[in-house]
């Protein structure tokens, strides 16, 4: 909701309350403001100008020579807008004027000849394109002939007025409207509301009822209609401070009838819509439900096809709108429009959502219908409209308006009392606190002592509770107003468990390795459930859970592997040119053990990743490293290690991924994920490189983790390294080989590292060279050299026993 700070002030008075500091009291009472914006850029010097003449330029066609009275002088200006004219007043810029964007008006020759000033369009004085009235979107603005001329423009145009932008929350309706906003300010700031003028001199010598007849057929979804007949209208543009308002609450001006509805719209809150009386071709409107397949041309040219949960207002023939949503175009008010068939009504909130969701018609009638309007305020809007349709339009009002009622305008009762507030809220207000409350929202209410029995007025109908009036009375007594204390004592603070820290940490590792993390929908689609399914998983399900209603086809399933939707933003992401990505989610799976779900299936934390393109590079050696197996297993091996969980990795083939680059991750010789490299087949179908993937179980890996603070002294004595190559077999794992030199080196043996594999020339057919570089470190005394070779000697031996491997000379 924009409101008008301008405009704000014809209900309350605002003092010298700034549009800035009212915003903040605004959003402390409970409505947030999310910004304060001014209509226009601050000009100086701009005055109302009279056009005493204009001729043509003697060398230019487009442009025109005019003689410009400002008050104190007249100035020569030439200007080239199509529809400037003699006997204008307009928007001058005097030189040295100071326009919007700091454009600087100086003394100029413009084909020989000398121009001071300018003649200024909307556009130039700061106002945004879209709200300038079509009529004048090319051209300068042109005032009405009662402008003073040598007044500045700012207040005439508006230019000084501020726009406070509210988030309107579903149960605040009642602040989609100025008055609704009024009251709310009014509260805030102690201050009486002045309501709008809603005398309306009708034509006595005529009856609406010869002119027009109300039947609804649909009371359930539209208990009150009612209609007014406004004679011998004259359409032109509506008054300038109307233009003004509406232009700072966001709303083009059009005409003055169709700008009449929409300012008492957004005035009343209450949506109205002017029908041309002489189209509609019938003394007999008739509220129906649609019939299906019905058609009607809206506003918009589109034809609309229509079912039986549509509501139209038909003429007793055919329907000329759709109930609370857009109006017919066969009866819309144009420049020809002399007498005007005006609605107020009450539809059905739910109703009017549905129409709105079928047809994608959303607008400022639909929403306010949507969230609900004062039903006390309908037929006063359409009063209120009436009068300024015959100020404005110099329209003639036939007496009484042709009406439906059935509408509940009865105000809902709320019983609260002193002992119970405070008791709630912690605070120690007296009885006259809260009388001072309700007097300052305006509230009816009876007192009895300490006890108040509020009448609650039908403009706030999300009041129904006495918790609704406890958030009342404690958002105009002030927040900030109400003691605080910390939950529980200070005793009792919170805390986080170690499945959330484990969380945290596993989180902060990843990250740390270069990781961003993702967040993926927990659904996907047929073809994708199916995939990159981790062995331990593929063994205990039976099948993907599918929903009964599901968005799309695309979102079916409940997901039985992170990576799928994590190889679609990476896919997604390299058609845009990103090459050099690696990301993680952290989520649930779903598995179901049964083959028809009688239970929740059950969910399981997975930890996964995929990386694709360049892992590091520098730049200034001419170094690059690409994404490749030992990548993603450096990745798994550090966050085990960061855990101090102890992990092995074994070769496997497993479906969608690299035959020769897949490993599993044990724990214990428990299955808990897989690493690898996807299968080319897959990565040429998503359009990817070389792509690398984990999937962890972290269900397993928690249950694993054992929080013993541990403590390694910092060794004393020198170390000493060896380094000793094998020749193995082909088939021959490098890992096997490093746990038996571990298992045979200990405890002298601190670290095992393989650092180089040959395979080629000088080697035998079907055999490999691994060199393995050994750390030999006594924690408590210095190794000699005879029990460091004795030790490497029964590492060779126990090599040669086992693989049938001796050493590379």
């Amino acid at each position: 909701m924009l409101v008008s700070y301008n405009w704000l002030k014809k209900y309350v008075d605002l003092g010298n309350v700034t549009p800035e500091e009212l915003a903040a009291k605004i959003t402390k009472s409970g409505i947030e403001v999310e910004g304060v914006e001014y209509v226009s850029e601050q000009s100086t010097d701009v005055v109302v100008g009279y056009v005493a003449s204009c001729e043509k330029h003697p060398d230019a066609d487009k442009l025109n020579l005019c003689q410009v009275d400002v008050g104190e002088e007249k100035l020569q200006i030439i200007c080239g807008a199509p529809n400037v004219a003699q006997g204008q007043k307009v928007a001058v810029a005097k030189p040295g004027a100071v326009l919007p964007g700091n454009f600087k008006i100086k003394k100029v020759k413009l084909r020989g000849i000398e121009s001071n000033g300018m003649i200024c369009s909307l556009k130039e004085l700061g106002i945004e394109e879209k709200y300038i009235p079509t009529d004048i979107a090319d051209g300068i603005f042109v005032f009405p002939e009662d402008a003073t001329v040598g007044e500045p423009v700012d207040e005439l145009l508006n230019l000084n007025d501020a726009v406070l932008e509210l988030d309107v929350l579903a149960n605040r309706a009642d602040a989609l409207s100025m008055l609704g906003v009024a009251y709310e300010v009014a509260a805030i700031l102690d201050q009486p509301v002045k309501l709008p003028d809603e005398a309306v001199a009708v034509e006595e010598s005529e009856s609406v009822n010869n002119y027009i007849s109300v039947e609804v057929e649909a009371i359930d979804l539209n208990p009150y209609y009612g209609a007014f007949v406004i004679k011998d209208v004259e359409i032109k543009p509506s008054p300038l401070w109307m233009r003004n308002h509406l232009m700072a609450a966001g709303i083009r001006p059009i005409n003055n009838v169709v700008d009449i509805t929409n300012y008492v719209l957004l005035e009343y809150g209450q949506p109205l819509h002017a029908f041309d009386y002489d189209k509609f071709a019938s003394e007999k409107i008739v509220v129906r439900r649609a019939k299906n397949d019905e058609t009607i041309t809206t506003l918009d040219g589109q034809e609309r096809t229509l079912t039986d949960e549509n509501l139209v207002i038909t003429n007793g023939k055919e329907p000329v709108a759709l109930a609370g949503v857009m109006g017919g175009l066969d009866t819309e008010v144009t420049a020809e429009t002399t007498n005007v068939l005006l609605e107020a009504a009450y539809f059905d909130a739910i109703t009017v959502r549905k129409t709105v969701k079928q047809t994608g018609l959303r607008s400022e009638s639909s929403t306010r219908f949507e969230k609900g309007v004062d039903p006390n305020r309908v037929k006063k809007a359409g009063i209120r409209a009436c009068l300024l349709l015959q100020q404005y339009a110099g329209g003639k009002v036939v007496a009484g308006a042709a009406e439906f009622d059935e509408l509940e305008r009865t105000e809902k009762v709320v019983e609260i009392d002193t002992t119970h507030i405070n008791n709630r809220l912690g605070t120690e207000m007296t009885t006259v606190d809260i009388a001072s409350t309700l007097k300052r929202l305006q509230f009816d209410y009876k007192q009895d002592a300490d006890q108040f029995t509020v009448h609650v007025p039908t403009r706030r109908g999300d009041i129904t509770l006495f918790e609704d009036m406890l958030e009342e009375v404690a958002r105009i007594y002030g927040y900030d107003n109400l003691p605080f204390t910390l939950p529980g004592g200070t005793g009792q603070s919170g805390g986080i468990t170690e499945r959330q820290q484990l969380k945290r940490r596993v989180k902060n590792f990843i990250q740390g390795a270069g990781l961003m993390e993702n967040l993926t929908y927990s659904l996907t689609n047929e073809q994708d459930v199916k995939r990159l399914i981790s062995p331990e998983v593929a063994n205990v399900t039976t099948a993907p859970v599918a929903l009964a209603m599901p968005m799309s086809e695309d979102h079916k399933y409940l997901r039985l592997s992170i990576l799928p939707e994590l190889l679609q933003v990476l896919s997604y992401n390299r058609a845009r040119s990103q090459v050099n990505l690696g990301y993680y989610e952290m989520g649930s799976i779903f598995i179901s053990a049964e083959n028809e779900l009688t239970t929740q299936p059950d969910e399981q934390l997975r930890l996964s990743g995929a990386l694709t393109g360049t892992w590091s590079e520098q730049a200034w050696q001419q170094e690059k490293k690409e994404v490749d197996f030992y990548v993603v297993k450096g990745i798994v091996e550090g966050l085990f290690d960061y855990l101090q969980i102890p992990v092995t990795f074994s070769q496997t083939k497993l479906a969608n991924m690299h035959p020769g680059r897949c490993a599993l991750v044990e724990i214990e010789n428990k299955t808990v994920g897989f690493l690898g490299q996807l299968h080319p087949t897959l990565q040429k179908e998503l359009d990817l490189k070389e792509t690398y993937v984990f999937d962890l179980n972290l269900e397993e890996v928690f249950t694993s983790y054992h929080a013993v603070p541990a403590y390694t002294q910092i060794p004393k004595y020198p170390s000493i390294a060896r380094d000793i190559a094998f020749i193995l077999d082909n088939d021959v794992n490098g890992g096997d080989v490093k746990q038996v030199i571990e298992e045979i080196g200990a405890p002298l043996v601190n670290r095992v590292e393989i650092f180089d594999l040959y395979q080629g020339d000088n080697l035998e057919d079907g055999k490999k060279s691994i060199a393995y570089s050994l750390l030999y470190q006594h924690p408590e005394k210095t190794l000699k050299d005879e029990e460091v070779e004795e030790s490497y000697q029964k590492i060779i031996t126990a090599v040669n026993e086992k693989f049938k491997a001796y050493v590379r000379s």
